[in-house]
């Protein structure tokens, strides 16, 4: 997808719970760093050339600099996130750089995907489509979120879920097989 399909689809997302052009464009945090992510996104993806890529790469971080100390939300370029991407609340939101998220995924406010663990075990999640991630959660580690999967808030996710599991706790245990249908 283009970047512009790619933020086209973000703003349906938002659309979808009941927001309206005004209140999405100029009043959710969660849509100002989407937005300016996929901007930084496809300059970091597309972009070959090597002086003209570094200068708008600068600008970029400039940018998500303002918009992360606005917002509370670090979104680094580097990360890649599929289309339809939601942030629901407003800050404490930190993406490692290497982080994969995968289509149709929501973010509740505080959540953390970061780096963990030692040797060959260390690494950033991976996690796949139709994922709800509940307020608080912290996903650390090289592991592997399936598809259809809900995080329950405050949970802490160190090892790989299967898909369409409900999973909650520190750490994080499944507590049922009924996925995140419903909560996206």
């Amino acid at each position: 997808m283009t970047v512009f399909k790619l933020i086209q689809s973000d703003y349906c997302k938002y659309k979808k719970y009941g927001g309206h052009f005004f209140a999405i464009v100029f009043l959710s945090q969660g849509f100002w760093a989407i937005f300016q992510y996929r901007i930084a996104n496809g300059i970091y993806r597309k972009i070959r050339i090597p002086i003209v890529r570094h200068i708008l790469l600068l600008f970029c971080l400039f940018w998500q600099k303002i918009v992360e100390i606005t917002t509370g939300i670090s979104i680094p370029a580097s990360v890649q996130i599929g289309h339809s991407f939601y942030i629901g609340h407003f800050g404490g939101i930190i993406l490692n750089g290497n982080a994969v998220i995968g289509n149709n995924c929501n973010i509740s406010q505080g959540v953390t995907i970061g780096i963990s663990g030692i040797e060959n075990k260390r690494g950033v999640p991976v996690i796949g489509n139709d994922v709800y991630i509940g307020a608080n959660a912290v996903l650390a580690g090289k592991i592997r979120v399936g598809n259809s999967v809900l995080i329950g808030a405050c949970s802490m996710v160190n090892s790989s879920i299967a898909d369409n599991a409900v999973v909650m706790g520190v750490p994080a245990v499944v507590i049922s097989n009924h996925g995140s249908k419903g909560y996206i």
